[in-house]
């Protein structure tokens, strides 16, 4: 799936005209506006040696074996054309620009997996809307009577949404819109406009999401022209308990990601046996279509919190096998997902913030460190191995500065430069304290943070 490649000459003809940066009230409202002097007086932009960055060098083990500390040294980055070039400790012998990091601790960047940002109350007055006993469906009918109030500013509360997850050190995202008979296909218009404003110093994914229920709105004819307009998966929601109609319901879905060569991410709060049923309808119909497999998402996935255990091992196998990912919000409660099971088998694992204040919760942060923290706060790892390890839920393709042997395996020469710059000894420091962003990069681009140099 290639990043931040959405069709923009398709978008331009939309006419949704940008509205200007604004300051706003609420969460993060003093990160948005540290950020904007870096991004108007960037200079690390293009070719630069980047020095005195702290870089993870490998483990150090007692008699025992077992991992009590991370060795960390120097290093100069010379940095090019959105990429890491080289990597050396000792005295750069080109003739370039050098800004000094102090010997902060470079961090992979972190990727917000799923987020709806087309539809927030933040960026606007504080609004903790009532929840309690709602169901799917009672929370369908009171989007069908908001929605159109919202659609009035989403694209500016969109943009700001985005300069706070710069701000927690996310320089990406794969988010969530809205595709629905009430909104039709302006959350979407309003959520391009919002991106391409600042496709210079942010990546996107886009879902195009059937919050209503495919069939139980008949949303696919808008599903279907909405695969026309630059978005790269194909969303679906409860298939049982909204549509009515598991099997008819998932190949509606799986079709119109096949007619336009999309992948699949679909929300599965579902419980068994109707969550567990779907799993394992979604597991053959990526069995029996090679070109999904790897491009096949199921996000939230509840019911794999509780399933048996022997049956859940044999489902983490299964998605395992075929390349079909799980984005999880990492819950708390009585809903834990099974991350350590699905790891062992090699399911790729993303998580997200899901929704910053909305109506159907006003929790999110936009920290992807801080789901990191949360991962190992609830699997209990606590030593140093195991929240080190705990990073790997919030970064591309999972990587880790340090493999389980404790080989640098990030950065290297050719490595994308995105990255973050952190107050931190190490990555199982920064996963249990949670430290300030201190900059944040994408492609080269300091889009974030408060280093002046």
């Amino acid at each position: 799936m290639e990043e931040n490649l959405i069709s923009r000459k398709k978008f331009l003809g939309l006419g949704a005209a940008a509205t200007g940066a604004a300051l706003f009230s609420g969460i993060g409202a003093n990160a948005a506006s540290q950020v904007l002097p870096v991004m108007e007086e960037n200079k690390t932009s293009g070719e630069y040696i980047l020095s005195n960055v702290r870089l993870e060098d490998g483990f150090e083990y007692n008699e025992k074996n077992e991992v009590v500390a991370t060795k960390t040294n120097l290093y100069n980055l010379h940095i090019a054309n959105g990429k890491i070039k080289s990597i050396n400790s000792g005295k750069s012998a080109l003739k370039l620009k050098t800004i000094d990091a102090k010997g902060l601790l470079m961090l992979p960047g972190l990727r917000d997996m799923h987020i709806h940002i087309d539809k927030t109350f933040y960026g606007g007055t504080w609004n903790a809307a009532p929840r309690k006993g709602y169901t799917v469906k009672d929370m369908i009918t009171l989007e069908q009577k908001i929605i159109p109030q919202l659609l009035t500013d989403s694209q500016r509360k969109a943009e700001e949404a985005i300069k706070l997850m710069q701000s927690q050190g996310s320089y990406f995202a794969r988010c969530q819109t809205n595709i629905d008979p009430v909104s039709g296909l302006k959350s979407l218009e309003h959520l391009l406009a919002a991106l391409e404003n600042n496709k210079d110093s942010f990546g996107w994914e886009i879902v195009a999401f059937p919050q209503h229920g495919i069939l139980y709105s008949q949303s696919e004819p808008l599903l279907r022209e909405a695969a026309k307009m630059g978005v790269d998966f194909i969303g679906g929601l409860d298939p049982t308990n909204v549509d009515g109609n598991m099997e008819k319901s998932l190949d509606t879905m799986f079709q119109i990601a096949l007619d336009n060569k999309k992948g699949i991410d679909i929300h599965l709060h579902e419980s068994p046996p109707s969550g567990k049923a779907a799993i394992e309808y979604i597991i053959k119909r990526t069995e029996e279509n090679k070109e999904l497999q790897g491009k096949t998402y199921i996000s939230h996935g509840f019911a794999l919190a509780r399933m048996d255990p022997k049956e859940m091992e044999k489902i983490a196998e299964q998605m395992g096998d075929l390349g079909i990912g799980v984005i999880s919000t990492i819950p708390i409660g009585r809903t834990i997902m099974p991350i350590p099971t699905l790891k062992k088998y090699g399911v790729k694992l993303m998580t997200g913030t899901d929704s910053i204040v909305d109506h159907w919760q006003p929790f999110g942060t936009c920290d992807m460190l801080e789901k990191a923290k949360l991962c190992a706060q609830l699997y209990g790892w606590t030593d140093e191995f195991g929240l080190s390890r705990a990073l790997h839920i919030a970064t591309k393709d999972e990587i880790l500065p340090l493999n389980d042997a404790g080989t640098r395996t990030w950065p290297l020469p050719g490595n994308d430069a995105d990255f973050i710059l952190v107050k931190a000894s190490c990555s199982a420091e920064a996963v249990a304290r949670l430290p300030k962003r201190e900059g944040v990069f994408f492609k080269g681009k300091m889009i974030a943070g408060e280093l002046r140099f």
